[in-house]
């Protein structure tokens, strides 16, 4: 009874992160009318990396010391920090949460390229398969209908004011902003070098979150005065427990548990936002968007269970070939 329970928590504490992560998705899209992109964004980031860090204090974790350490946390914080939060809540007033979260989630895939190219790390059949289906999901998702019957039937779109409209619309915000989380993914690599990766996170919430605010300070008015007290726990929700809980837990599970299986799980994040989402805003998708989803879900899970995939196909290979010498025989 003990164990079944214990088993039980454990998959709560797995997918938590995750489930955190797409609800807040939907709780920044609830109060993004009497609110501001940039307020919220920074709003997000400032008071969780005050949480983090007070957390790696109590912890008695390391603290960044040297210049390099600083500078590393410093261009982290800018590009995962600033530029991807600050997509991230552009992009959000102008999409919905659920389709959102696809495109965010998707950084898989760039992940994945970038990583071939700095670090020769090794794509395989089934991560080429899965970024394939990832850039036909997105496009499904993302580009605009007319465009999509025009490649149906083998025609380039021209450049023309859909082009414009497409540049500024919040797939194409959240399209950056998933790069920006890509290349975020990617400097960890080297911040871990000079400082702890759970110290580096809250350091790089604090730094990324102030030059937010102080944009929404000098372009943005009436960031607050319209906030109802049901948005405000919205916006505490997204801050505690979207970024300062989600991302403490999924550091601890990340020292505890196989990282690989762990990031497989990312494709949950957009299923609840799209099922939260279609609840409690009613945000519905044309039966493209919906193709699209799968197909990036699907591509997200290939991409990180690629190695796992190859393994489990050689194991059956090698089986089946001794059956098949056994009935020879």
């Amino acid at each position: 009874m003990i164990s079944h329970w214990h088993r039980i928590k454990s998959l709560i504490l797995l997918i938590a992160p995750f489930f955190l992560w797409g609800t807040s998705m939907v709780a920044m899209k609830e109060v993004m009318g009497d609110s501001s992109p940039l307020f919220m964004a920074g709003f997000r980031l400032l008071p969780a990396g005050i949480v983090i860090l007070l957390v790696t204090i109590w912890q008695k974790r390391t603290q960044p010391s040297s210049l390099k350490a600083w500078l590393w946390i410093t261009l982290f914080a800018l590009i995962d920090g600033t530029l991807f939060q600050g997509f991230l809540a552009e992009g959000l007033d102008k999409t919905g949460a659920g389709i959102g979260s696809v495109i965010i989630d998707s950084q898989p895939l760039a992940v994945a390229l970038l990583s071939s190219w700095l670090f020769g790390e090794l794509i395989g059949i089934w991560g080429g398969l899965g970024l394939g289906i990832g850039i036909l999901g997105i496009s499904l998702i993302g580009l605009p209908e007319e465009w999509i019957d025009l490649l149906w039937v083998g025609q380039l779109p021209i450049i023309t004011p859909t082009w414009q409209v497409f540049l500024h619309s919040g797939e194409s915000l959240m399209l950056m902003a998933s790069f920006s989380m890509a290349v975020g993914t990617i400097l960890i690599r080297y911040v871990a070098r000079y400082v702890d990766p759970v110290v580096a996170t809250g350091w790089h919430m604090i730094i990324g979150g102030l030059p937010l605010l102080f944009l929404s300070a000098q372009w943005e008015s009436g960031q607050w005065i319209n906030i109802t007290i049901q948005g405000w726990f919205c916006l505490i929700y997204s801050t505690i427990f979207g970024s300062a809980i989600a991302y403490g837990l999924f550091f601890y599970l990340a020292s505890k548990d196989n990282l690989t299986s762990l990031s497989s799980l990312t494709f949950l994040t957009p299923v609840f936002a799209l099922s939260f989402g279609n609840f409690f805003l009613a945000e519905s998708l044309n039966p493209l968007q919906w193709m699209g989803v799968c197909l990036t879900i699907v591509s997200i899970f290939l991409i990180n269970q690629r190695e796992n995939i190859a393994k489990q196909i050689l194991i059956l290979y090698n089986v089946l070939t001794k059956i098949f010498a056994i009935e020879s025989k």
